[in-house]
């Protein structure tokens, strides 16, 4: 009989984790528990004394006990110490403010891991390009990690898996090597778009069923709304050089259905209040974390007419925020970016509609194997 191998055991690392939300102290619960000496970057000075002295972070995991290798620091100086290896947790709109203290305390070496899911409002550069652009970092020493990643669930230990990305490979598997453990998985690609993007356009989907569910529909009509969602996420990710299989996974469909079905999702509650008569700045003042989803619907539709994206689920969630549209009449006419009659497939014999919404991003990514991986002509 032969024996079961047994895994080699990496060797102990010094990382650090900026940003002490429920993600960012997730996450380096993660790290920690895979063996790693962990420094967290917490802005308040009492919420690091609490994780330091406690082992708890109240405010966003209440309940859950830290472990002894996590130390934790107000001084971002301190926090990142000598580690080559950095995970970013910072809500998005306010990532670009910080990286100018952040630039000088990096060394040559360092790779710097982006665990966030948005796009910056007035740019619409993903995390990434903020990151590459504010601290002037090679991509190949950058990586983003993405997947079906609810906090709380993860905290208590229970399995699940989530992608990293980076440009370089080695890079990837570096990374997702110190983010493993016995309950969290890593698995590695090289499509840092459709990685990232997979982990914004989710969002604003989860937004729209957390609307439908406040007003009081089924699961039919969230159903169509999720599988829809995901012909608008691949569309869009790969109008910008994603890989349209990127959406079927991890990154993809797999964090849509975690945050779509999850009363734990901030985006999905943020919908339920919307769906529940809220206006958006009742949900904004009720809501304690920040749903990205509501800041990135703004910019993403730009994105999307930019390149000419049909994105009629986004937008109106866009009208629902905005106080354009009822709630109640977000259903009936969300799934569908035209009155006509739709084919679900391209093969269904329509030669001019049949199939449009779902063909779409496949005709793209032909598009740029023909023109060497660079996109279609003119982009």
């Amino acid at each position: 009989m032969a024996r079961k191998r047994r895994p080699i055991p990496a060797p102990v690392r010094q990382v650090s984790v900026l940003g002490a939300g429920s993600w960012g102290t997730t996450f380096a619960k993660i790290l920690a528990d895979g063996g790693n000496d962990v420094t967290l970057w917490a802005r308040r000075p009492e919420l690091a004394r609490e994780i330091n002295q406690a082992k708890r972070n109240s405010d966003y995991l209440p309940g859950i006990n830290l472990p002894p290798s996590i130390r934790a620091s107000a001084s971002l100086e301190q926090a990142v110490g000598s580690s080559s290896l950095i995970f970013v947790s910072i809500p998005s709109q306010s990532l670009r403010s910080n990286l100018a203290a952040l630039k000088p305390l990096l060394g040559p070496e360092t790779v710097v891991v982006s665990l966030m899911k948005g796009v910056e409002k007035g740019t619409g550069l993903r995390m990434s390009q903020v990151l590459e652009e504010g601290l002037g970092i090679d991509l190949d020493r950058l990586a983003v990690a993405s997947g079906p990643n609810l906090a709380l669930e993860i905290a208590r230990e229970q399995p699940t898996a989530a992608v990293v990305s980076s440009a370089s490979l080695a890079t990837a598997e570096a990374v997702a090597m110190v983010a493993t453990n016995r309950y969290f998985r890593s698995f590695v690609n090289t499509d840092v778009i459709g990685t990232e993007f997979g982990g914004v356009l989710k969002n604003l989907i989860a937004v729209a069923i957390g609307i439908v569910d406040g007003v009081g529909y089924g699961e039919n009509t969230k159903a169509s709304i999720i599988t829809r969602g995901l012909a608008e996420m691949t569309d869009f990710a790969v109008a910008y050089g994603g890989h349209p299989e990127t959406m079927a996974g991890l990154a993809g469909l797999g964090d849509l259905i975690a945050t779509s079905s999850s009363p734990l999702s901030r985006n999905n509650t943020a919908g339920r209040l919307l769906g529940q008569g809220y206006s958006f700045a009742d949900v904004i003042s009720r809501m304690q974390q920040t749903a990205e989803g509501l800041a990135s619907v703004a910019p993403i539709l730009t994105l999307a007419a930019a390149r000419g994206v049909d994105m009629p689920i986004v937008q109106q969630v866009s009208q629902v925020l905005a106080g354009t549209l009822n709630p109640r009449d977000i259903a009936p006419h969300l799934t569908t970016d035209s009155l006509e009659p739709q084919g679900e497939r391209p093969n269904d014999g329509r030669k001019d509609r049949g199939g449009a919404a779902l063909w779409r991003p496949f005709k793209r990514a032909f598009d740029q194997l023909r023109n060497g991986g660079r996109g279609t002509p003119g982009d």
